[in-house]
C-alpha cells in the first residue's frame, strides 16, 4: 500500500495531479500486477493537509515509537531541552523488582490507602544513597532535575517523611521477604553466617530522650560524640541479610542473644556463626549453639591462659595456600573440650615484624631522652601510648626500659590468628577460610560509610535513625549483588551506567524522550545482571 499522484491534462492544456491511496493487486489472467485505488484524496493543490496529518497520527498508533518517531521527524529541527542520567537507576530499579522488593513493599500498601507514593520515595532513597547521597530535603529537587527514575508522580519531601516511617513499621517483614526473595532468586549460601558491628557519630547532639543515641567507645575514634551501633548480618557471597541499629553504648558481645533469636525465626536451617573476637564470652557461645546452630570466633592472643596454651601446642602447621597455614588443637576435657585452629600467614608475620621494628626504634629514642630528664607527663603518655606504650615497663626507681620479655612473645603470634569452633564436622581449612571472609563484613561497613554516606546523619529522632540505617541497608544490597554479579566495582558501574542519559528532544511536530546509546562496557554490565536495556524511544508525542 502507497500513496501515488497521476496526472490528467485539460482540453485547455491544464495538467491537474491528483493523490491517490493505492495498493498493488496480482491479474492472474494478465499476469502482472495492477494498481487498485483505495481512497482519492482529491487534487494535490487542493488537499487536506490537515486531514492527512490526522490518519498519520491514527496509524502512528499501531508502529513501535522509535518507527513513528522516524516517519514523523524525519525532516524536523529537533532540539535538546535537557538531558538526565538514567542508567544508574534504570540498573537499580531492574534489580530492586528483579528481587521483587517492589511486591514485598506493596503487601503492606494494601493494607493502607495512601494518597502519596510511598513505594516511589522509598526507591528514590534508595537509589538517591546508591548514586549521589543527600539529605532527603535534597532528594526532591535530585529525583525531579537530576536524574531519570521514571515515577509518575512528582516526589516531595513530605513522601519521603511518610516513606520513612511506613519502611520503619513494616521493617521485620520487609527484611524477611526481601532475604528470601533474594536467597531464591540468587541461590545464596546460607550455611555461614558473618556478623560483625560498627558504630555512626552524630556532629551535633540535640535534646531530647534517646534509646539508641549514646556516649561509647567509637570505631572512629569520636568518644567525644553520641553514636549508634549498627550490626549486620552477611553471607559468604557477601550479600547483607539484615541489619540492627542498636544503642550506643551497648557492648559488642551484648547484641549476639537478639541477633540470633531474630535470624533463628526464619528458620534458615544449619547455620554457622563468625563472628570477631568482641563476641567470644562463654554465655554468646551457649547462645549461638541454640536451635541447633554453630559457632567460628576469633579468639584473642593474650590475655587467656587456655588462649595461649593453644598457641604454644607443638606441632607443625599444615600448608593450604601460600598465605595459609593451619594446625588443629584440641584443649581442655570431657564437655569442656574445646576445638581451636590455629592460622599462620607467613607474608602478614614479615608486616608484623617490620611494623614493631619501627615501633621498637622510635621507642629506643624516647626512652633515651626521657631517663634523661626527671619523670613528667611525658613519661606517662609514653606508658599509654597506643603502640610504643606495650613495650616499656617502669622500674621502680622511676626509669623507663624496654620489656624485651613481652617483645619476644610478640614475635610468636606474628602472623597468626586463633580460631575456635563448636562444629566438630567442617574440616580445618573450611574453617579458616571461612573466618577470613568475615572481611566481607567489613568491606560492607566502608561501603556503608564512604559510597553510600551513611554519616551524616541528618536525623535526630530514634525512629528516623533506624528507617535511615534501613534505607542504607537496601541500597547496599543492590550495591553488593551488583559487585558480586559484575565483578566490578560500585564506583566502576556507576561511573559507566550514569553516563547514559534520557534526553528530552523537541521538535514543531511534537516532542521525544530518547535514551543515548548503550556503549560496549554499559552493555557488557546489564548482560552479566541479565537486565534488558532500557527502551530506546521512551515516549514519542505529536504536536496538537
Amino acid at each position: 500500500m502507497y500513496i501515488r499522484t497521476i496526472k490528467r491534462k485539460n482540453k485547455d492544456g491544464s495538467v491537474v495531479e491528483y493523490v491517490q491511496l493505492a495498493n498493488n493487486v496480482w491479474n492472474k489472467k494478465k499476469g502482472f500486477a495492477q494498481a487498485q485505488v483505495i481512497h482519492s484524496f482529491g487534487r494535490s493543490d487542493q488537499l487536506d493537509v490537515e486531514a492527512l496529518k490526522r490518519l498519520i497520527k491514527s496509524m502512528s498508533r499501531f508502529l513501535d515509537p522509535e518507527d513513528a518517531v522516524r516517519i514523523e521527524h524525519k525532516d524536523d529541527d529537533l532540539k535538546i531541552m535537557s538531558s538526565r542520567p538514567s542508567g544508574g537507576a534504570h540498573l537499580l530499579k531492574a534489580l530492586w523488582n528483579r528481587l521483587r522488593i517492589n511486591n514485598c513493599l506493596q503487601k503492606g500498601l494494601d493494607q493502607r490507602s495512601f494518597s502519596s507514593p510511598v513505594a516511589d520515595a522509598i526507591f528514590a532513597m534508595v537509589a538517591n544513597r546508591a548514586l549521589a547521597p543527600s539529605s532527603k530535603l535534597a532528594i526532591e529537587q535530585w529525583a525531579a532535575e537530576e536524574v531519570y527514575l521514571g515515577n509518575k508522580d512528582t516526589l516531595q519531601v513530605q513522601h519521603c517523611y511518610r516513606a520513612m516511617d511506613f519502611l520503619l513499621e513494616h521493617q521485620e517483614t520487609i527484611q524477611q521477604e526481601v532475604f528470601w526473595s533474594t536467597a531464591n532468586l540468587l541461590n545464596l549460601t546460607v550455611d555461614l553466617i558473618f556478623f560483625d558491628t560498627t558504630n555512626t557519630y552524630f556532629e551535633t547532639d540535640e535534646p531530647g530522650p534517646s534509646e539508641l543515641k549514646a556516649y561509647g567507645k567509637s570505631k572512629d575514634k569520636r568518644d567525644d560524640l553520641p553514636q549508634v551501633t549498627i550490626g549486620l548480618a552477611v553471607t559468604r557471597e557477601g550479600i547483607p541479610v539484615r541489619c540492627w541499629v542498636l544503642p550506643g553504648n551497648q557492648h559488642d558481645s551484648k547484641c549476639v542473644d537478639q541477633v540470633q533469636k531474630d535470624l533463628n525465626s526464619w528458620n534458615l536451617g544449619r547455620v554457622v556463626w563468625v563472628m570477631d573476637r568482641g563476641m567470644t564470652s562463654q554465655a554468646n557461645q551457649k547462645i549461638l549453639q541454640r536451635a541447633g546452630g554453630q559457632y567460628i570466633l576469633g579468639e584473642k592472643l593474650s590475655g587467656n591462659k587456655l588462649n595461649e596454651a593453644v598457641l604454644s601446642h607443638p606441632g607443625r602447621f599444615k600448608v593450604v595456600t601460600d598465605n595459609l597455614h593451619i594446625k588443629e588443637v584440641f584443649a581442655g576435657e570431657g564437655t569442656g573440650s574445646r576445638r581451636y585452629v590455629i592460622a599462620y600467614n607467613p607474608k602478614q608475620a614479615e608486616l608484623d615484624r617490620i611494623n614493631r621494628q619501627q615501633v621498637l626504634e622510635r621507642l629506643s629514642c624516647e626512652l633515651e631522652i626521657l631517663n634523661k630528664t626527671k619523670k613528667t607527663k611525658a613519661h606517662c603518655n609514653l606508658l599509654l601510648h597506643r603502640s610504643m606504650g606495650r613495650y616499656v615497663k617502669e622500674l621502680k626507681s622511676g626509669k623507663l626500659r624496654l620489656d624485651k620479655a613481652k617483645v619476644k612473645q610478640d614475635e610468636k603470634l606474628d602472623g597468626k590468628y586463633l580460631l575456635s569452633t563448636s562444629d566438630q564436622h567442617m574440616s580445618a581449612e573450611d574453617i579458616a577460610l571461612g573466618y577470613k571472609q568475615l572481611l566481607e563484613v567489613e568491606r560492607a561497613f566502608r561501603t556503608l560509610k564512604s559510597t553510600l554516606s551513611l554519616r551524616p546523619v541528618y536525623h535526630s529522632k530514634d525512629d528516623r535513625v533506624r528507617s535511615h540505617v534501613l534505607i542504607c541497608w537496601l541500597a547496599l544490597l543492590l550495591v553488593r549483588i551488583a559487585e558480586v554479579e559484575t565483578g566490578l566495582s560500585w564506583a566502576k558501574i556507576r561511573q559507566q551506567m550514569q553516563q547514559q542519559n534520557l534526553i528530552d528532544l523537541f521538535g514543531k511536530n511534537g516532542r521525544i524522550l530518547q535514551h543515548t546509546e548503550l556503549t560496549h562496557t554499559q552493555r557488557n554490565i546489564l548482560n552479566k545482571l541479565n537486565i534488558k536495556p532500557p527502551q530506546r524511544i521512551l515516549q514519542a508525542e505529536t504536536a496538537a
